[in-house]
């Protein structure tokens, strides 16, 4: 009675095919009761006194006498919450599928065991294919091979990965082929699920074709490289022209404005020679690098000048390469000039670490120094190592040290 809102009198005598909403429902249910059948939880749709549907699962059974259909016992169940919430439930998913079909991205599941359950138009696409659901594995595409260019297995794919390690990957690059032989790059971003239970239960995975940006990378490489290259000529071309006016130079002074203008010319061409010959766009081996300096450098100096340079393998930022080359030539310049004895016969030490998240350059002499503070303000060499390091942002000291002779440091 509270069900359905009728009272006794309203219901009790009635044809039961009256409350039911549906007349082939309620007569399946006869027929199969009625043939001695047992339902259990057999879905179907009551009305209510005012009007409105019920959702009900209906068990059922018929009590037979001599073959004679007496009558049926029936415990009807109100499941219109939970109908109304699958129905909810149905709807969601319905837009999420048409929200992803609608992406341009490609986008595709799995259950927990790998088996593709989902993919939206733009995978297809991409894939060049039309995964078979349930049977196809691991991902949609027809061939993988790594970034190298290594063929890579399916389940070794970084879907694959994100299901048996159970977590997100991310930063793999890999390459796609597909059937008609196509070969295409992309960024794969598998994500696993997981129920309330925090159970696995399958993985989401979004590809994304980046054709476009590794042309345009292609590109900017060529243009780098060319005008690194031009760069690198003129500079060759430069430091020539500057080593010829200082070998014709009858003037004293001259000839060591010219050397020393020479040498910077040619520390700046070390450094970027190693910028041209770099692999990355951005920056360079701070130990290749100090290393082409020091020996662009030591050309000028006698052979009795040794250098012993101490790097750690880190990257080095671009914009800091020049400056830096510039105050590596100039400490080496003066080590070798003040520390050296009659014979020209030094030791220099050049070194370069990372500390507290600053690069710290080091440079020092085995011979007797010089005070800083004396020559600094009116040495062309010293004056423009305090520029240069005003302009990496850093600070420049000369340390003493008892167990050494004077050191000069950088700290950027």
């Amino acid at each position: 009675m509270d069900l359905l809102g009728y009272t006794a009198e309203e219901y009790i005598g009635r044809q039961i095919s009256e409350f039911h909403a549906d007349a082939g429902t309620i007569a399946e249910i006869l027929t199969r009761l009625a043939a001695g059948e047992k339902l259990v939880r057999f879905p179907a749709r009551l009305r209510a006194g005012d009007g409105s549907i019920k959702h009900v699962e209906v068990t059922s059974s018929a009590q037979f006498r001599n073959g004679q259909f007496l009558h049926t016992r029936c415990f009807t169940s109100d499941v219109t919450e939970i109908v109304e919430v699958r129905r909810q439930l149905l709807r969601k998913e319905e837009e999420m599928h048409q929200i992803l079909e609608a992406l341009p991205a490609a986008v595709y599941t799995t259950d927990a065991q790998g088996k593709i359950a989902y993919y939206n138009r733009a995978a297809a696409e991409l894939a060049g294919r039309e995964p078979v659901i349930g049977v196809d594995e691991w991902c949609v595409t027809f061939r993988l091979f790594t970034a190298d260019g290594q063929p890579l297995p399916h389940d070794e794919c970084p879907m694959a990965i994100a299901l048996k390690e159970n977590r997100p990957v991310r930063d793999v690059e890999a390459m796609a082929q597909r059937p008609d032989g196509a070969m295409f790059p992309f960024l794969p971003f598998p994500t696993p699920m997981h129920n309330k239970d925090g159970e696995l239960v399958g993985a989401v995975n979004m590809l994304v074709n980046i054709s476009d940006r590794k042309l345009a990378e292609a590109n900017q490489k060529l243009l780098l490289d060319e005008l690194n290259h031009r760069v690198k000529n003129n500079m060759a071309m430069l430091y020539a022209l500057i080593r010829s006016s200082e070998r014709e130079s009858k003037s004293t002074e001259a000839r060591g404005v010219l050397g020393n203008a020479a040498q910077r010319v040619g520390a700046m061409a070390a450094a970027q020679q190693t910028l041209y010959t770099e692999h990355s766009r951005s920056g360079v081996d701070a130990r290749d690098f100090v290393d082409a300096v020091c020996k662009s450098t030591n050309r000028a100096f006698s052979e009795g000048v040794t250098l012993h340079i101490d790097v750690e393998p880190q990257f080095l930022p671009n914009e800091v390469t020049m400056p830096l080359a510039l105050v590596i030539n100039e400490l080496l310049t003066n080590a070798a000039k003040h520390g050296c004895d009659a014979a020209g016969n030094c030791q220099i030490w050049i070194s370069l670490v990372r500390a507290d998240g600053d690069f710290v350059l080091t440079v020092r002499d085995d011979g007797p120094g010089f005070n800083f503070a004396d020559t600094g303000k009116r040495s062309s060499g010293t004056g423009l190592i305090s520029g240069l390091v005003r302009q990496l942002r850093g600070t420049f000291s000369e340390m003493h040290r008892q167990i050494c002779k004077p050191t000069a440091g950088l700290k950027v």
